[in-house]
């Protein structure tokens, strides 16, 4: 029940709690002593819109880099996996719209492969555009989407086929964790493939800071917007109140860990209610943490794999080399 305040009189409302996974999650965010929230729900409508915005910036070079490296040497690519499986079954995770991995498909199909394609993603709408689209640009393609999340459709991959996997993991998405998760996120993913399974994953590398941070601040101000898009998701989905104004941007890069982060600022101090029950305290200054984004090292990327059951087998860069899609088998 909640106390309405109406000029002249106070109303008692009852009111349908907000509860759910996202409502829950939100509140624990925002509840920690570091506020924070996860950055898997910036990818509503207007996330995905403003996400895709955001890879057309001219200051983000990510997907300009790796896609540089599948188009141009997807048959380089498709000769090293070969040296190392005979045959086998592509399976990518978060497969999106494939407009990179489509490079490296045309290749396998023009050398021959017998394979079946196996994109997975959270989005069912994204693996019913893929069951449509792709077989009309690739006619000759075998494939099978899965929907749901990475390692649940992994396992379920495994159990259409026994051929060998070659795992896909783009779009340096391994930079969505800090090392601790990005750890144990490839400690896991190599629990679920057998000796002799390939991945072939993209990561960021270090280089000069200014090129890095001005990737998250964009001149157009997209990223920004999409950093405050999860706010108004949380406004609209779970009846909070922010006010956007009364934030700021922040992004930041540490060179040293390679850690890029974005922070929303509280530009002063002040109270965000949260469905009917949960109010929020912001002190002026305070940082809530959005997301992160990790470079690497080339050495670290190795290190990595090591750590985590794989061997590193062959590397391709772009041009600048400020990008790398690393394989690596599992040992």
């Amino acid at each position: 029940m909640q106390t309405t305040v109406i000029p002249g009189r106070t109303v008692l409302c009852k009111r349908k709690p907000v509860t759910g996974t996202f409502y829950q999650e939100v509140v624990k965010g925002l509840s920690a002593p570091q506020k924070y929230l996860d950055s898997k729900y910036f990818y509503d409508a207007e996330g995905d819109r403003l996400f895709q915005e955001i890879m057309q910036c001219e200051e983000y070079y990510l997907t300009g880099c790796e896609m540089e490296i599948l188009a141009s040497r997807s048959a380089e690519i498709a000769s090293a996996l070969a040296q190392h499986a005979s045959t086998f079954d592509v399976v990518e995770l978060g497969a999106g719209d494939a407009t990179k991995s489509i490079h490296l498909l045309r290749q396998l199909l023009s050398n021959g492969t017998d394979f079946t394609y196996f994109p997975i993603d959270i989005s069912a709408n994204v693996i019913g555009q893929l069951e449509q689209q792709l077989p009309a640009m690739l006619p000759d393609l075998r494939m099978k989407g899965l929907n749901g999340e990475y390692f649940d459709m992994l396992e379920q991959a495994n159990t259409y086929s026994h051929k060998k996997k070659v795992v896909l993991f783009m779009g340096g998405n391994i930079g969505n964790f800090n090392s601790t998760a990005a750890h144990d996120f490839c400690m896991e993913l190599s629990d679920y493939l057998l000796p002799g399974d390939l991945l072939l994953t993209g990561f960021d590398l270090k280089k000069n800071p200014h090129v890095i941070l001005q990737a998250y601040n964009d001149k157009a101000g997209i990223t920004r917007a999409f950093n405050f898009n999860l706010l108004t998701r949380i406004n609209r989905e779970l009846g909070a109140n922010f006010d956007i104004t009364k934030f700021e941007h922040y992004p930041t890069y540490d060179p040293g860990t390679g850690a890029c982060k974005s922070y929303l600022i509280s530009l002063e101090k002040q109270q965000v209610q949260i469905g009917h029950d949960v109010r929020i305290d912001f002190e002026a200054n305070e940082p809530l943490y959005m997301e992160i984004s990790q470079k690497y090292a080339l050495e670290e990327t190795e290190q990595l794999a090591l750590e985590t059951g794989f061997q590193p087998v062959a590397r391709f860069f772009d041009n600048k080399k400020w990008f790398v899609d690393t394989l690596w088998k599992r040992v």
